[in-house]
């Protein structure tokens, strides 16, 4: 007698062996039709996997979020198989899912076209219509290896030796297709219906570049076919708003191979660079921080007290001269706790906030530089808080605030909270961590914010919060950082005169609001589709005029714009209006001003705003006046 546990608190007792099917058959035929695999003890399952003992069981359908990774996966399989009958020659090796879809990679003797992409995806959908059962079964080690291996399919027979020894090796086959893999899978090909493919990149086998270079098709499937248009019209509008295709097209910034990873700023671009500083530097200057610069390259010495040469080696760039070793620092914070450390500190200074708009440089992987999101050289708006233990409630709790204030200023207002724990690689001993993750834990529950726990993902030198903004899209960027670190001032011999005369070691807090100044323009940039606000704007206003008789007073105007703090500028070429007006909407400006006779003879001017092509006649002084409202109100 086998008794299976329902989700709903009911039981099921069978007499005779059952399998997952079977529970769901004797549930109803309803289920049965739509169940996808099952989640026996915890564990996904196939729904032909045997029941042999008292278990808990968990149906899932396709309208469970592990029924769309089962389809996802058996989708790669799809692509697979349909490669196989496409091109005979090609060998398969790896193929799993990912974040909204799944690859594979082959190995073939020529390129792949984006012919091939189409007839590929052509097959996989008559593959599906076969209705092609999906079976799994346990192989003997060697038998699969030299199945493998007589098939011409050097690369699963390698996966399967490195498979360890007390792991069973499981086969899928689907008509005359067999595939290594774990599973589970939908139990019949029909039950992958939309799905498409993507694009085809270069991948190095095992990811290592020392392997041979393989091709790795990409697709996407989903559950209806709504889901994937949603998804698809979401891709469209992503690569409208890539920073890098708008900071071409708004001629902002570029990248060449001369500095990689490293960004020229061109003109229009600095300015948005500017407006985000300068805005930062008032409020930091209003919150109670003092402003310091510190040195770019520091000696080893440093870095191995600070802890940093042992743990973040591999990312720093590395220097000599007169036989002494330095590092361009990949972060601000052993130089802020040098400055700290100048001249004696009471208690009375604490807390002690130190800011820097530091220039940092670290070595990534070239193969990992993406634009202004991912970079080698890049600028921090970073502040160390140097204060008592029993501050930290009061400077965590005022941190949070600020940082709510500046992300609604900039346009985001969700805004997600994890809390990261201690990695298994850290310094500081267990009652330091204790102490100092209770203390982050507490400050987000007095603020009532909802957040979430990630065990091991905090720093080296603490734990962390993490504030993850929510852009336009959807998508979610983690940007605000805030360490607390029991650690690392001990290290360095940070100290301070306590109230009783004793010497004690201030606690830190690392802290970040924007994170790397670069990234965070570049998730401005794609947030607002290069419209930016008023505020943030490179050019505010473009005087345009009809004909030459308005020189004069589009000159004028522009004067009368710049010294009123407005970004303006004037195209006075011998163009058509209609031409200008288009070529300048195209830069995303957030206002035209056309001047016409009628205009010069009043002394207004007709505005045309970037959000709707409405055009209004107004006083300048009016106009003037609107603009540097908004600019005050960061709209």
């Amino acid at each position: 007698m086998t008794i299976v546990r329902l989700p709903d608190g009911t039981d099921r007792v069978f007499d005779t062996p059952v399998t997952v099917l079977d529970v769901a058959e004797s549930i109803g035929p309803g289920l049965a039709r739509v169940a996808l695999a099952g989640k026996l003890n915890g564990k996904l399952v196939d729904l032909s996997e045997p029941i042999i003992a008292d278990s808990d069981l968990v149906l899932v359908t396709d309208k469970d979020p592990e029924g769309l990774e089962i389809i996802r996966h058996s989708c790669a399989h799809l692509l697979a198989h349909a490669v196989k009958e496409l091109f005979p020659g090609v060998q398969v090796t790896i193929g799993p899912v990912i974040e909204n879809g799944f690859y594979y990679d082959f190995s073939y003797e020529r390129p792949f076209t984006p012919e091939d992409l189409a007839a590929i995806e052509k097959r996989m959908h008559e593959i599906s219509k076969r209705n092609l059962k999906i079976e799994r079964e346990v192989w003997d080690r060697t038998k699969a290896i030299n199945f493998f291996k007589d098939q011409g399919e050097r690369y699963k027979a390698q996966i399967i030796e490195s498979i360890p020894s007390n792991e069973p090796v499981s086969l899928y086959s689907q008509g005359d297709f067999t595939d290594l893999c774990r599973g589970p899978h939908v139990p019949y090909t029909s039950k992958i219906k939309v799905f498409k493919l993507m694009k085809i990149a270069g991948a190095y086998w095992r990811g290592d570049s020392k392997n041979e270079m393989l091709q790795r098709i990409y697709g996407t499937a989903w559950i209806t076919k709504d889901a994937q248009n949603d998804y698809l019209h979401y891709l469209e509008e992503a690569e409208k708003r890539d920073h890098r295709k708008l900071g071409k097209q708004l001629d902002l910034f570029h990248m060449q191979e001369e500095a990689p990873g490293m960004v020229y700023w061109h003109p229009k671009g600095w300015v948005i660079w500017q407006q985000v500083e300068q805005y930062m530097r008032q409020i930091l200057t209003q919150s109670g921080y003092v402003e310091i610069r510190t040195p770019q390259v520091l000696d080893r010495s440093l870095w191995e007290k600070s802890g940093h040469w042992e743990n973040f080696r591999e990312n720093m760039f590395i220097t000599e001269s007169e036989s002494r070793h330095f590092a361009i620092k990949p972060m601000n914070c052993p130089g802020h706790v040098q400055v700290f450390n100048h001249g004696l500190k009471s208690y009375r200074d604490l807390p002690l906030r130190l800011a820097e708009f530091g220039s940092c440089h670290r070595n990534e992987a070239s193969g990992a530089l993406h634009g202004l999101m991912r970079v080698r050289s890049f600028t921090q708006d970073d502040a160390h808080i140097f204060c008592t233990e029993d501050q930290i409630l009061e400077e965590v709790v005022r941190f949070i605030d600020l940082l709510n204030q500046v992300y609604r200023n900039f346009g985001f207002v969700e805004i997600q909270i994890k809390l990261s724990t201690r990695p298994e690689q850290r310094v500081g001993t267990e009652e330091q961590w204790d102490k100092a993750e209770v203390a982050l834990a507490a400050a987000l529950d007095q603020k009532k914010l909802d957040w979430e726990l990630q065990p091991g993902e905090g720093a080296f030198y603490g734990p962390k919060i993490e504030f993850i903004l929510k852009d336009s899209l959807g998508r979610r960027w983690q940007c605000g950082t805030l360490q607390l670190d029991f650690s690392m001032p001990a290290r360095l011999g940070a100290e301070y005169i306590a109230e009783d005369n004793t010497r004690k070691t201030p606690v830190m807090l690392h802290r970040a609001i924007l994170g790397s100044m670069e990234r965070f323009i570049g998730i401005l940039i794609e947030h607002h589709a290069g419209a930016l606000p008023i505020w943030l704007a490179p050019d505010q206003a473009m005087v345009l005029n009809i004909s030459k008789n308005q020189i004069d007073y589009a000159q004028s105007v522009v004067s009368e714009l710049v010294q009123n703090g407005i970004r303006a500028s004037a195209d006075l070429r011998n163009e058509k209006i209609s031409y200008k007006i288009r070529e300048h909407s195209l830069q995303k400006i957030p206002y035209l001003l056309i001047i016409g006779d009628k205009e010069v003879e009043d002394g207004t001017v007709t505005v045309r705003e970037r959000a709707n092509r409405h055009q209004e006649t107004i006083a300048l002084a009016d106009f003037v006046f609107s603009v540097q409202e908004k600019i005050t109100n960061k709209e």
